[in-house]
């Protein structure tokens, strides 16, 4: 029989439907391998780097450098600058902005009662190799503790600035999954505002006396939802899992903001991403994915967690009318073959 299940600590629901469930193999994406091969025209691969807006954070041998005029840095490890088609656009210096005051809105205002404001904000690209095709499941050691110091970086950057409430970061892999291009690469949109969702975890989160994420964290160290586990991490299925083979990713210690990671931390996280990113390419073949940071800074009341998502099932009307999604693969039977008891 199906179970609805709850949220840890919202009130949010899931159900897991096993009766409809496949075996992975039933889900698994392409072999890897089998894309289309690169053309030259790759506008993320090395020496490309003429195709894309100036880098605004190029990291090559360790240091920072940045594209200036004409010039661009070549022979990088990771690349970092403003999407092309951005979601946001940098906010205006006061010199250019609209003089419109709020007694004298601007025009195409919606009308009483509505509210607009102007979509000033930050969308960048992280391009995580050179290479075209490498994956992070294949990233060594020094490749991927090097992406979380460009993350860790890249989130403080658009952090700092006095108009963001909310740095997005996540990475699209797959063209399911959202992804424009094959080439490897994660993005960063930097918001004015807070998410909803993320609005009602710290309501949540400030009613509790003890953090809902370290009490879970407890619990799914010693559940048969656990996958992987290193010095620093957990990774698991949640009991509340949106979606077959979601996993999330937590630190063991309460820290809100991965600006306050030590290189210790980064290196372990970047582990266990990867760890969990190699089972999912045993079980799941080639198939597409997303990751989400969700984080929140000078708000140490939250714990941050990094959640996976392969793109296996469809949002379909039924979720989008009720909010509440159809699972056809326990969490429990997921980490079992995540960790290769199946």
């Amino acid at each position: 029989m199906s179970e609805i299940r709850k949220h840890y600590f919202l009130p949010e629901y899931c159900i897991i439907a096993e009766e409809r469930a496949k075996r992975p193999s039933d889900f698994a994406g392409p072999p890897e391998g089998s894309e289309k091969n690169p053309s030259e025209s790759c506008v993320f691969c090395g020496a490309n780097e003429e195709k894309t807006p100036p880098a605004t954070a190029v990291y090559k041998n360790g240091e920072v450098f940045a594209d200036t005029g004409e010039k661009r840095v070549s022979n990088w490890d990771f690349r970092c600058f403003p999407n092309l088609y951005p979601a946001l656009s940098p906010p205006l210096s006061p010199a250019h902005s609209p003089a419109h005051s709020p007694a004298s809105p601007p025009p195409g205002f919606p009308g009483k009662g509505l509210e607009v404001f102007p979509g000033s904000g930050f969308h960048e690209i992280i391009v995580e190799s050179p290479v075209h095709g490498k994956k992070l499941k294949d990233f060594s050691d020094t490749e991927i503790s090097g992406l979380m110091r460009v993350y860790k970086d890249r989130v403080c950057h658009y952090a700092a600035h006095e108009k963001i409430r909310y740095v997005s970061l996540f990475k699209n892999s797959g063209k399911s999954a959202g992804a424009s291009l094959d080439h490897t690469h994660s993005q960063l949109i930097a918001l004015p505002v807070c998410p909803p969702g993320l609005e009602r975890e710290l309501k949540a989160i400030r009613e509790r006396k003890k953090c809902p994420y370290c009490t879970l964290l407890e619990t799914e160290k010693t559940s048969p939802r656990l996958i992987h586990e290193n010095s620093k991490f957990v990774a698991f299925a949640p009991y509340y899992s949106i979606g077959p083979f979601e996993v999330w990713i937590l630190p063991k210690e309460h820290i809100s903001f991965l600006g306050d990671f030590s290189p210790e931390l980064l290196f372990a996280f970047g582990e266990i991403l990867r760890e969990v990113l190699r089972s999912y390419a045993k079980v799941l073949g080639n198939m597409p994915y997303n990751h989400m940071f969700y984080q929140l800074f000078e708000t140490p009341e939250y714990h941050l967690n990094l959640r996976l998502l392969p793109r296996i099932s469809t949002t379909a009307g039924f979720e989008l009318n009720t909010g509440i999604y159809i699972n056809t693969v326990s969490p429990e039977k997921a980490a079992s073959y995540l960790r290769g008891d199946e």
